[in-house]
């Protein structure tokens, strides 16, 4: 039951094809003969059904649940292409649980079993038919694509899939006309629809849904403007066979997805030989001979010929005469056949093997026993597709992709062009022969469907408030970010490498740190050894002239002290040059703290002895006893060992490690000593601090105590320049970094070690070499 046209008419040679085929095998239904009745219906629900009970009784007249038929009646029903009509006549047949097989697309509708449950549809799903398209879309950099659907369930549930697929891959839809099932509707708004297709920028189109609706008027609406756009679409939109093929320039070009399925040997042969004269009773058959072929005729309804029974062939016919190539529906008519072949022969065996009856009419039996057996088939037909009947097992998880032709105009030829496959891997599924597709009048090479295009090297794509995510603008790359040549977001390169000039490619950066071979390096380093080394010489000048006045005042074993430790502290700042390692980054920190500690805190004892010595010294006072004893010997030690007390606790927590820093200088990573515990660091910091801050108190207020040799003004100055130098350390420390901050770091260990350097000894040094004549007690008495 169907509507026949020219587009149908192949799915009828496919069902006599088919049928002869198993007539003529001997292992399947032998000595059984299989025929058909066909019945032409219109889309019109009322002569559906009449049409439908008209088959079922046998009469003109319809007389529900009566048949003047032969006994021998039908064992199954196809219906189609149009699911309503499925849906009418299914409805009907439900009530004689008459097997229904549907040969057009598969719609969810017609596969509930509650409703129709005698109701097979032999299209696969259409699962995969987004992922499908949206692969293709992929393998073109389209992602500026609109969309043309059928505003019915299914045409919704199919906008829903290809929406989710679409925005998994980031491909925006620049617009969406759902075209109405009501034809009223649609001419209210069809200027909306066209000028959505020409005014928009999107070079790709998915049509979906089915030409014979209100969607496939509204195309044909079309036919005197040329869109210059690529129609991606699937086999149901067929209108290779309209008559109409002047409107097919805009189809030039369309890419269609079809099921997969094998070729049918001997069809084309079949079609080549049916005529007339081989099949008489086939009234169609002899409309398209007297139509194409000039044969007169005998009679008004066209059905008796004469003087052509051996003239002409379909296969001469035009793309939208006829079409040679075998549609999806012809397929499923085909493999339906044959289900009902293989399940009617395995019924007759069973029937045959626990009841051998016979009466001279044949077999008895009722078409619902068929069921049982329909539903459990599973075969491969002569083309060798597995066949399964049973709707859990349709999955489409192939298509094939035609690209039709129609230049020049009226070549109509749809070729195939690639396949997909969900059975491959992402990268394996989907194989296109691209040289061989025509693209749609006009354009010349692929086509590109883009919102805005891509982005130049070194320019990443900045989002356009209120619009798609694939229309953005162009700016350049941020600070260490690169874009490549098809443009897109910027990429920020590792820690370990840097962006090029250009801001395309990543470039490794190189490893520095300050080093002895660097000009700062020799710089600072040149000064610590000369800074170490005139220390050392100021020592040897105390040491030859130890017993002279001016070395002795104020204790000569704290100047001693004080020198020695001033020359550890210029040499320890040697280590904070060169490549830095574990050993290194630890002994930088807890030397420096300890020598400077000793250093501060000879100062301290040194200005206390002063003042012990000139304010305490009368006879009889109880104070002088800490002069004469020693007491203030005893404040190195016990400064020194709360610093090293400090020191373990920072490396028994958090010790110094090697670090690195990625981002001071370009291009460079600077491998540094990283502080471990910055607490620590600055408890260290804030001891020292406070130790020569009372340093620098005790010696201000000493600092007019009367006699020659009383250095308490040069111990005030010189505890005045070394927390000058650590207050603007540290401001200027945390504004820097890499080898900045470690050269900050240096220069001021120098720079405050000279100052206690110069301030305290450089007067004393005056007097020995070149005023000696000062250098005793008789001349401070004479003064």
């Amino acid at each position: 039951l169907c509507s026949l046209n020219s587009k149908n008419y192949q799915c009828i040679l496919a069902l006599v094809f088919a049928i002869e085929e198993i007539n003529k095998n001997s292992h399947l239904l032998s000595n059984v003969t299989l025929g058909f009745d066909l019945y032409n219906i219109l889309y019109d629900q009322q002569e559906t059904l009449k049409n439908s009970l008209s088959w079922l009784t046998g009469l003109d007249k319809t007389i529900p649940n009566y048949t003047c038929k032969r006994e021998s009646k039908s064992v199954a029903v196809l219906t189609g292409t149009k699911w309503e009509t499925s849906a009418h006549i299914g409805t009907l047949l439900e009530l004689y649980r008459f097997p229904q097989f549907t040969f057009g697309p598969f719609y969810p509708t017609l596969s509930n079993n509650v409703q129709l449950p005698s109701v097979y549809q032999m299209a696969p799903k259409d699962t995969y038919l987004a992922h499908a398209m949206v692969t293709l879309m992929l393998h073109f950099s389209w992602n500026w694509v609109g969309l043309i659907i059928s505003e019915d369930d299914k045409g919704i549930q199919f906008r829903s899939d290809l929406r989710g697929e679409m925005e998994r891959s980031s491909i925006c839809i620049a617009f969406v006309n759902m075209i109405p099932v009501s034809a009223s509707k649609y001419l209210m708004r069809t200027s909306f629809y066209y000028n959505n297709i020409m005014i928009s920028t999107a070079n790709i189109i998915v049509i979906w849904g089915d030409t014979d609706s209100v969607l496939g008027m509204s195309f044909k609406r079309w036919e005197y403007f040329t869109t210059h756009k690529i129609w991606v679409t699937t086999s149901q939109w067929d209108v290779t066979t309209s008559k109409r093929y002047f409107v097919l320039d805009s189809f030039h070009g369309a890419l269609i997805f079809s099921h997969h399925h094998n070729e049918i040997l001997g069809f084309k042969d079949f079609i080549w030989r049916a005529n007339p004269s081989k099949y008489p009773e086939d009234f169609y058959l002899a409309r398209m001979w007297w139509m194409y072929f000039n044969c007169s005729v005998t009679n008004s309804n066209c059905e008796t010929l004469k003087n052509c029974s051996s003239y002409g062939s379909l296969e001469w016919l035009t793309w939208y005469q006829f079409d040679m190539a075998m549609s999806d529906g012809s397929y499923n008519i085909y493999s339906v056949v044959y289900a009902v072949a293989h399940a009617l022969h395995e019924m007759l065996l069973q029937q045959v093997n626990t009841e051998p009856v016979r009466n001279r009419k044949g077999l008895i039996f009722s078409p619902q026993q068929l069921h049982p057996f329909l539903k459990n088939i599973q075969f491969n037909n002569p083309s060798g597709k597995l066949v399964n009947v049973s709707q859990e097992g349709k999955l489409d998880a192939e298509y094939d992709i035609f690209n039709f032709w129609n230049f020049p105009e009226g070549l109509g030829l749809k070729v195939k062009v690639g396949q997909f496959s969900k059975h491959f891997s992402n990268h394996q599924q989907l194989s296109l022969s691209e040289h061989m597709i025509e693209w749609a009048t006009g354009i010349r090479q692929t086509p590109r469907s883009v919102c805005s295009a891509s982005c130049g090297p070194g320019f990443r794509k900045a989002l356009q408030e209120g619009k798609a995510a694939c229309c953005h603008n162009c700016i350049p790359c941020a600070e260490n970010e690169i874009a490549n040549e098809t443009g897109g977001y910027g990429v920020k390169c590792p820690d370990h490498q840097y962006a090029s000039n250009d801001q395309t490619v990543c470039l490794q950066k190189a490893i520095t740190f300050l080093g002895y071979e660097d000009i700062l390096g020799k710089t600072l380093t040149f000064t610590a050894l000369y800074f170490s080394a005139l220390t050392a010489v100021v020592l040897g000048i105390f040491v030859k002239h130890r017993v002279t006045a001016v070395v002795k005042a104020n204790n000569r074993a704290l100047s001693y002290t004080l020198l020695i430790s001033l020359t550890c502290c210029f040499l320890c700042s040697l280590l904070f040059i060169g490549r830095p390692n574990r050993a290194t980054c630890i002994l930088q920190q807890t030397t420096f703290g300890v020598v400077f500690t000793v250093a501060v805190s000879s100062v301290l004892a040194k200005t206390i002895t002063m003042i012990l010595a000139f304010k305490i010294t009368a006879p009889g006072r109880k104070m002088r006893q800490f002069l004469i004893s020693g007491v203030p010997n005893f404040i190195i030690p016990i400064c020194t060992l709360i610093e090293l007390t400090v020191c373990i606790v920072w490396l028994g927590t958090s010790p110094p490690f090697v670090d690195t820093d990625a981002h001071s200088e370009h291009g460079h990573i600077i491998i540094v000593c990283n502080k471990g515990s910055l607490t620590a660091f600055y408890c260290v910091l804030g001891y020292l601090g406070s130790l020569a801050l009372l340093s620098f108190t005790v010696a201000f207020l000493a600092r007019n105590l009367p006699d020659t040799f009383n250095e308490a003004k040069f111990l005030t100055f010189s505890m005045l320049v070394f927390c000058s130098v650590w207050v603007t350390f540290l401001p200027v420390y945390h504004s820097t970094k890499g080898k900045v901050m470690v050269a900050m770091e240096v220069f001021s260990i120098l720079a405050s070690g000279a100052g206690l350097l110069g301030c305290i000894f450089v007067p004393k040094c005056y007097i020995i070499l070149i005023r000696p004549e000062k250098n005793c007690l008789k001349a401070v008495r004479d003064e």
